[in-house]
């Protein structure tokens, strides 16, 4: 890494020509395949006949298939604990994380192993700034996800976690921390919470924010407080993806700049198809990470790759940022809800005959409300215990008549706006 004090840059990667990058990557891609065949089980039988030496382009990367992030959760049980995806045995793991499933992921023994702190860079974070990471530091991987990258810049790190308002407001105008990290609504909270009490948060001048979506609305309001919030796009599985840049007048630049470590392709939902440049597509990710390589990977993530470089000075593609869901699984406050975890919330109520997950964004935070058919309407206050279990998410439960919900399919109806 480069002297990323003295740069805008966090590496001499960031600024180089598109052919030598795209060299790079696919010179690198037939090692990482040898890799997968060899040592993670899981690919030794998805790659099966493959010859790595020949996967030298995108046309060629575009012909092997698609590893789907839906299908996680049902290869992890058939082979416990990791899918066979990974190529390291539990002596070369740092850490095991549990997301909502639950998915176990593992970070490796490599500092800033998910690749972060190029987005922090990116985001004016520097060596010396005092960073409040309020990501969850519990069984999830987005606490230590950000910390590993805050600590490869040399930033040190108030583990703040989530929740405990009123502790964490103590924390700020008692350390004066200079960053924030976490989810925008949570930042929100914490602004309005301090406006109310007279807590001090002034020490705040710059934001890394991700895990949900970032409306314009709540752009602003940082602003007004005085806080520049960029975002990351990212997932406990790959890492960093892309994230947001600013212009050299300060303004924050349109869409998010391709992480370097990645090989991103845009593909017709569920064919795996690439899609025309500027085309909306699924998000289908290839790692160059060792120790867990995971070869197109679909996110189910919506998005499209914008033509023209970032007046950033970054020469990576960008894409426009998250547009949405190809399947119907949803991030709720940094938490992945799917419709296997509804299914589990109807199997736990045999009352319950039919569900639908709503989720809405009346104001600045985001709202579940599960609307259930249910022959016991006065189980409504048990159906929200189990959610809240099953998902690790507060739902209000609105118990509808028979047949009233519609028979499309749907079992998450997300109605946020995107933007």
């Amino acid at each position: 890494m480069a002297d990323t004090v003295a740069t805008a840059f966090f590496d001499a990667n960031e600024t180089r020509n598109a052919v030598a990058r795209e060299a790079a990557l696919m010179a690198a891609l037939p090692g990482i395949i040898a890799t997968a065949q060899q040592n993670a089980p899981a690919y030794r039988k998805r790659l099966a006949g493959i010859r790595p030496e020949t996967i030298t382009s995108r046309r060629a990367l575009a012909e092997l298939p698609l590893t789907r992030k839906s299908e996680l959760l049902d290869l992890q049980r058939q082979d416990p604990p990791f899918g066979g995806f990974t190529t390291v045995g539990i002596n070369g793991v740092a850490r095991v994380f549990a997301s909502p499933g639950p998915i176990y992921e593992i970070e490796a023994r490599r500092p800033d192993f998910f690749r972060m702190a190029r987005a922090l860079h990116a985001a004016g974070f520097r060596a010396g700034d005092l960073v409040h990471n309020t990501f969850s530091y519990h069984l999830t991987p987005a606490g230590a996800m950000l910390e590993s990258a805050a600590l490869a810049l040399g930033c040190p790190v108030i583990p703040a976690g989530t929740g405990q308002t009123e502790q964490q407001l103590t924390t700020i105008a008692d350390l004066h921390p200079v960053a924030y990290v976490g989810t925008p609504s949570f930042l929100k909270i914490l602004l309005d919470r301090a406006a109310e009490t007279g807590g001090d948060m002034s020490s705040i001048k710059k934001a890394m924010v991700g895990a949900e979506a970032f409306p314009a609305v709540l752009r602003e309001a940082f602003r007004a407080h005085g806080i520049n919030a960029l975002q990351c796009y990212g997932t406990a599985d790959l890492g960093l993806i892309a994230y947001e840049t600013m212009a050299p007048d300060g303004s924050v630049c349109d869409g998010m700049v391709i992480d370097e470590g990645v090989i991103l392709e845009i593909v017709e939902p569920g064919s795996g198809v690439p899609v025309a440049l500027g085309e909306v597509g699924e998000v289908v990710v290839t790692t160059l990470t060792p120790e867990y390589p995971l070869i197109r990977f679909a996110t189910g993530d919506l998005s499209a790759l914008l033509a023209e470089p970032s007046p950033c000075g970054r020469t990576n593609q960008r894409i426009k940022g998250w547009l949405g869901r190809a399947d119907q699984s949803a991030k709720v406050r940094g938490m992945f809800v799917h419709p296997s975890q509804v299914g589990e919330i109807i199997r736990r109520h045999p009352a319950v005959s039919r569900a639908r997950l709503v989720i809405e964004r009346p104001a600045a935070a985001d709202v579940m409300t599960l609307l259930v058919e249910t022959t016991a309407p006065d189980e409504a206050e048990a159906i929200a215990v189990t959610a809240q279990s099953v998902t690790k998410l507060r739902a209000v439960v609105s118990c509808v008549d028979a047949g009233s919900l519609p028979s499309d399919g749907k079992i998450i109806d997300d109605r946020r706006p995107i933007g």
